[in-house]
């Protein structure tokens, strides 16, 4: 029988395998003004600011030429979609296909056979950006210091909920152990904890002890954090860790933030520790620029005008009419990439709501199927995303494990008259003289969809008009409201909305983070039921039956070593989800526009942009190069 364990023991091997075959060099080459630097006595030969055997990246179609700056724009500072690119660096990462786990600051692993203690071993000889090793205490520092301060971090994430330790073995070797069997780790490491401050499980001890009370007497903490005008010890940190407002702290990914602001400049790092094929020290590129903008039509602006040559994010697909007008002007190509976003805008009820009888209607299966049945999604996909998306269903895609043909189609037919039919059967046939339908209080049934704009996923406020349009037409009082990303944010996660958007994503790795298969999350429409999940009961509203189900399924399939069985088990999870229709969707698998400068080399003609695999990540930017 194959298990989950040979398969990563699988991968492991293969991946160990492409590193030792990797070519041997007789000398390493690296950017002129590095080298400059380095004829000056300012920095260290590239041979010594390399590891004695350096990871190899080989380049997508040739080895690059050094120079240029990337120029790209965001709408708010140290915009964690915008960096992520640039920064991901986690013990072990995505391959360039995003469906398998290879080395990367952690060079090989070994996985016990319970699947609960995963042994790392690190790459030798990675520096700092500031010169200084890496080592196994960077990753205690994060643990002992950081993940088990309760100060720090009062509640530990899910995904690390069962850790029992992580032990230092040697200076490059390091282990972690679970209460359970936990083969997701090593797509979770991949997934959590390469480029977010917050999650990441590597930092510069070093630096970041000079303002932690572990190793800071109490008065002269005090006096750092008062100098810095903030109210605790726990605020200054975060700050000073974070490599995207602040400049001085060292890393470890390919570019190093110099100036914060409106205008955030990355430079080349010159301890990076990776090379090219022909021993050529990455990145190509001098520098990343993201500019801070007001609002996603400037960033269209600024792309029309040629002053963007790389922009994969807050660009809308209801631009690219415009945007493929003016490439010749910009100079630049408009490249489509797939999203595995199940459903660009999906629909979620609220299961919580306070109000009983709008909370019984919601948690109803056939009032939801019923929601599903009025929504036009033919008309949705040529309004808004140019006929180029699919209309269906919020499910996985077809490269899912765990896709089955019948999915998308599931309640996904316009069929207004199945609609009134089974809003007819659950008492809601009684009208006022305007048309809408009453409650049994006698009281119009009305309610409002919680919307705000994100060009991301597509014109989501035109959308919402559509799909308000189509409720009201079943006799259904709908409105909805517009607010900003923030608002938005705070009343989402408080419960405060009758129903909700947002886009149905992990389309291709739905259980690593299985927060659209059940409220996982706060982020979906029930965050009591995911607080009931999370805390065991403990808080929460207890879930029906369906739903704690589901949720006991999960549990099975985090500890599951038996391949054949784990994968039936998240199979039945996909189709319950998608059976139980929680979130409603209307089109999916919508393209996104990525611009690509014409100079820009080894970006992919058409790739995937996934939030598991850290967005565009596993495209490897630093061997991205401009050709001169």
């Amino acid at each position: 029988m194959k298990t989950k364990q040979s398969f990563v023991l699988a991968v492991f091997l293969v991946s160990a395998l492409l590193l030792a075959t990797a070519p041997v060099f007789a000398q390493y080459n690296e950017a002129p003004a590095l080298a400059e630097l380095v004829s000056h006595g300012k920095l260290p030969p590239v041979e010594q600011r390399l590891p004695a055997d350096p990871v190899v990246i080989e380049p997508l179609d040739e080895v690059g030429q050094y120079g240029g700056r990337i120029i790209a724009a965001e709408i708010q500072q140290g915009g964690e979609t915008s960096f992520l690119p640039y920064v991901n660096e986690p013990l072990v990462r995505w391959n360039r296909a995003g469906n398998a786990v290879i080395p990367n600051v952690a060079r090989s692993w070994e996985v016990s056979e319970d699947a609960r203690t995963f042994t790392f071993h690190l790459v030798e000889g990675i520096k700092w950006s500031d010169g200084e090793p890496l080592t196994v205490d960077d990753i205690m520092f994060w643990y002992e210091d950081l993940l088990m301060n309760e100060e720090f971090t009062p509640v530990i994430p899910t995904w690390l909920a069962t850790l029992e330790y992580v032990k230092k073995v040697d200076d490059y070797t390091v282990e972690f152990h679970f209460s359970q069997p936990y083969l997701l780790f090593l797509e979770q490491i991949a997934f959590q904890s390469g480029g977010r401050p917050l999650l990441m499980m590597i930092h510069p001890k070093h630096y970041l002890k000079q303002f932690h009370p572990n190793y800071v007497p109490a008065d002269e903490l005090q006096a750092l954090v008062s100098q810095a005008n903030y109210d605790s010890w726990v605020n200054l940190f975060q700050n000073k860790f974070d490599f995207r407002l602040n400049p001085e702290i060292p890393v470890i990914h390919g570019w190093v933030l110099q100036t914060p602001g409106t205008r955030q400049v990355m430079v080349r790092n010159p301890y990076y520790w990776k090379v090219d094929t022909a021993g050529n020290q990455l990145p190509y590129i001098d520098e990343v620029v993201i500019d801070v903008v007001l609002d996603p039509e400037t960033i269209a602006m600024k792309i029309v005008a040629g002053e963007i040559n790389f922009q994969f994010n807050r660009i809308s697909l209801a631009d690219l009419t415009l945007f493929r007008e003016n490439e010749s002007a910009g100079n630049y190509t408009v490249k489509l990439w797939d999203t595995t976003v199940g459903s660009s805008m999906a629909l979620m009820p609220n299961l919580n709501h306070p109000d009983q009888y709008l909370n019984e209607l919601f948690n109803n299966r056939d009032f939801r199927i019923a929601l599903s049945y009025a929504i036009d999604r033919e008309e949705i996909n040529d309004f808004g995303y140019l006929g180029l998306a699919q209309p269906r269903q919020a499910t996985v895609l077809e490269g899912s494990a765990y896709f089955e043909e019948d999915l998308p189609g599931l309640y996904a037919d316009y069929d207004v008259k199945k609609a009134n039919e089974i809003l007819d059967s659950l008492g809601l046939d009684k009208r006022n003289r305007d048309g809408y339908r009453l409650r049994p209080d006698g009281e119009v049934l009305e309610f409002r969809i919680l919307c705000t704009d994100s060009s991301n996923y597509g014109p989501w406020v035109d959308i919402v008009d559509l799909v308000t349009g189509y409720w009201n037409d079943i006799g259904l009082k709908v409105d909805f409201d517009v607010v900003s990303g923030t608002l938005y944010t705070q009343r989402r996660g408080s419960g405060d909305f009758d129903v909700m958007i947002w886009a149905w994503g992990r389309g291709l790795h739905p259980l690593i983070e299985p927060t659209f298969m059940f409220p996982y999350l706060r982020t979906t429409g029930a965050p009591e039921y995911s607080t009931w999940y999370t805390t065991r009961g403990e808080a929460g509203i207890e879930p029906p039956a369906e739903m704690k189900e589901i949720m006991a399924l999960y549990d099975e399939y985090l500890v599951a070593t038996d391949f054949d069985a784990r994968h039936e088990i998240g199979k039945k999870i996909v189709r319950m989800s998608a059976e139980n229709i929680w979130s409603i969707g209307t089109v999916g698998v919508a393209p996104t526009p990525i611009i690509v400068h014409n100079k820009l080399r080894n970006v992919p003609e058409r790739d995937v942009v996934e939030f598991i695999l850290q967005h565009i990540a596993h495209t490897d930017t630093v061997q991205y190069y401009f050709a001169q």
